[in-house]
């Protein structure tokens, strides 16, 4: 049929892949890192310029990246707020990324509706200091002159869309987008307005929340630009996740989320119920500590990376001779324990080795994820297929331990610019929709991604005991640490 190009403008960088139209085959790709102001660049500010990302965009499209192609759709980072004034023009930088500045901010807010099952109920989110919406009581409380003048809302895949339609009249965003604000509810599809007012203290102009196979619009040189959406949602939409899938990142921190067909809403807090880029819903559990549990073993054994903690993790066994760790070094979301520190248990002479403590710093971690993927099961969530993404996961630790811990079978996938290959497959979405060849209820089959496929086997009895080891150290530690 054609070709289409997906944009994913990340907190550093644009990439953009050009993929075929009817298999999702990439067939080019363009990247280019976004402009930093300072000399060094070391540390990444919390205010952004907007038009880094279309400096950055531009330069990634360079070469003639996109010739020929027909659509492009756009997914960017989740939580960037950019603040607009009544002529459109910004009021100041976009405010990005977990902005610590508004941790206060957060509480405020909290307090301010009545607490944190208050907040679950409404927009299915506690707010924390990422959120929209935690933005924009700290914009209010810091900087009213700002804070009056701003007239409408967007994020960052919103104005970039925005931008490339020519700044019209309309401005739109997505679901899944939307969900990520802490002023728009999952479950009942609408915008809490109040929940802006109460931040900002005003009542502003909010994007229109078009369909997931809806066109945002067309350029003047016939390029339809659809809805795009956040990049959580477009990699799982990448990845081709769907209802019995779950997703574990692993990053510094870790999170678990599955496609459900409805939101969740969860009074304790642990879950944030999003949409997704389809129509369904997207719930995810978030834990601080994964990567950075192995970082710190590693450290702590005076290893020089994680392959080197890997490799010695593999010549012990499973269960690490009785040694657990609880991995709650930066204290821990899930379960709910802001406070509280790691804990190594089960010392006994023979489990004092090396090998033993870098298997259960694996070992804690993926049983700390396996804790927050039983959060989702518990509300009905199914899995039965489980996607694990992040450097780490090609750990050979990793993999050995992960398929019996989670009970289900592993997919590793090969690694690629989800995001940007989940934002192309909703161009062609878009595309097949205006042209009357595509279902709006179903999107495109592409192909699904390369990857190792790792199943329990014979080793889960073994992974079930280790995790119950796990959760026994845990409920002596932490009692009722999961009742809500």
């Amino acid at each position: 049929m054609g070709i289409v190009a997906g944009l994913d403008s990340s907190p550093d960088f644009t990439r953009i892949v050009v993929c075929d139209t009817d298999t999702g085959a990439v067939l080019r790709q363009g990247y280019a890192p976004h402009p930093v102001d300072g000399a060094d660049g070391a540390a990444r500010p919390s205010d952004i310029d907007p038009q880094a990302w279309l400096l950055s965009l531009g330069e990634a499209a360079g070469g003639g990246l996109l010739e020929g192609v027909q659509a492009i759709g756009v997914s960017s980072q989740q939580n960037a707020l950019v603040p607009l004034d009544a002529q459109g023009n910004t009021v100041r930088p976009a405010m990005v990324g977990g902005d610590r500045r508004a941790q206060v901010a957060a509480a405020d807010l909290i307090d301010g509706l009545g607490g944190r099952e208050e907040w679950a109920r409404a927009v299915g989110a506690v707010p924390q200091a990422a959120h929209p919406v935690t933005k924009l009581r700290w914009l209010a409380k810091t900087d009213p002159d700002a804070a009056h003048r701003t007239a409408a809302l967007l994020q960052a895949h919103d104005w970039l869309v925005w931008q490339l339609l020519g700044r019209p009249g309309r401005r739109t965003t997505d679901r899944g987008g939307a969900s990520g604000t802490g002023y728009w509810s999952a479950a009942q599809g609408g915008y809490r307005h109040d929940l802006v007012e109460l931040a900002l203290g005003h009542r502003t102009l909010l994007p229109d929340v078009i369909g997931p196979s809806e066109a945002a619009g067309t350029t003047p040189e016939g390029l339809l630009i659809s809805a795009g959406t956040g990049e959580t949602m477009a990699a799982a939409f990448g990845l081709g996740i769907g209802l019995g899938d779950a997703v574990v990142s692993l990053g510094a921190s870790g999170s678990v989320m599955a496609v459900h067909p409805e939101a969740l809403v969860d009074q304790s807090g642990m879950i944030t119920s999003l949409a997704d880029a389809t129509g369904m819903h997207l719930p995810v559990v978030t834990t601080l500590n994964a990567v950075r549990t192995l970082r710190g073993a590693a450290e702590l054994l005076g290893l020089g990376d994680l392959e080197a903690l890997s490799e010695l993790a593999v010549k012990s066994t499973p269960g690490a001779h009785g040694l657990v760790m609880l991995p709650y070094l930066e204290g821990e979301r899930t379960p709910n324990l802001p406070h509280t520190a790691g804990t190594l248990a089960g010392l006994r002479r023979e489990s004092m080795r090396p090998e033993h403590l870098a298997r259960a710093a694996f070992e804690g971690m993926l049983c700390g994820l396996a804790d927050a993927l039983d959060v989702l099961r518990g509300r009905g969530v199914e899995v039965r297929r489980l996607f694990l993404l992040g450097a780490a996961a090609e750990l050979a630790a990793v993999q050995a331990a992960a398929p019996a811990l989670f009970g289900v079978q592993i997919v590793v996938p090969q690694p690629a610019d989800y995001a940007a290959i989940g934002a192309a497959r909703q161009a062609a979405w878009a595309l097949g929709v205006s042209q009357g060849t595509l279902d709006p209820r179903t999107p495109p089959a592409w192909q699904q991604p390369a990857a190792q496929v790792l199943e329990p086997g014979e080793e889960l009895a073994v992974g079930q005991a280790v995790r119950q080891q796990y959760v026994s150290v845990r409920e002596q530690t932490h009692p009722g640490a999961f009742r809500s």
